[in-house]
């Protein structure tokens, strides 16, 4: 009975937080350019922001294998403060739908053609009452160099 509680939570937090696929990026060789992911997060659940209250929280991260193109910068939401039962000040969280903008810029030889870049978010879902264990969920950018 535990382990079926265990898979159960498991199969659950999967899906508290989801990506809309991101539209496909087109830059220039030697150009630059945005994408931007809107993630939803299941409702009664929140997020660390990417700059916690506390130094012990963990933090939202999207990171990008970006090659052939550079991560110039990743712009986060502003975060929202919350008060919980379990915490003695505010926390710096996100709930519902919000939008991370990555810019994006490709070396002058970069190859051209149609490629898709790996992301992976990582997060820590909670409840007014319970953390789950942090979680890393995949995003697929299509990106077309011409």
């Amino acid at each position: 009975m535990a382990a079926l509680a265990f898979s159960l939570s498991a199969w659950a937090q999967g899906n508290l937080i989801t990506a809309d696929p991101p539209q496909k990026l087109v830059l220039a060789a030697g150009g630059a350019g945005v994408s931007r992911v809107t993630f939803r997060l299941a409702p009664g659940h929140h997020t660390n922001s990417n700059t916690p209250s506390d130094e012990f929280l963990i933090p939202l991260r999207l990171t990008w294998d970006a090659a052939p193109v550079e991560v110039v910068r990743v712009e986060y939401p502003k975060p929202h403060l919350e008060k919980y039962k379990f915490a003695e000040k505010p926390l710096s969280v996100y709930t519902g739908e919000f939008t991370i903008v990555t810019r994006f810029k490709a070396p002058a030889g970069a190859a051209k053609g149609l490629k898709n870049i790996a992301g992976k978010l990582r997060f820590q879902a909670c409840t007014d009452t319970v953390c789950f264990p942090p979680k890393t969920i995949q995003v697929q950018l299509p990106l077309e160099i011409q």
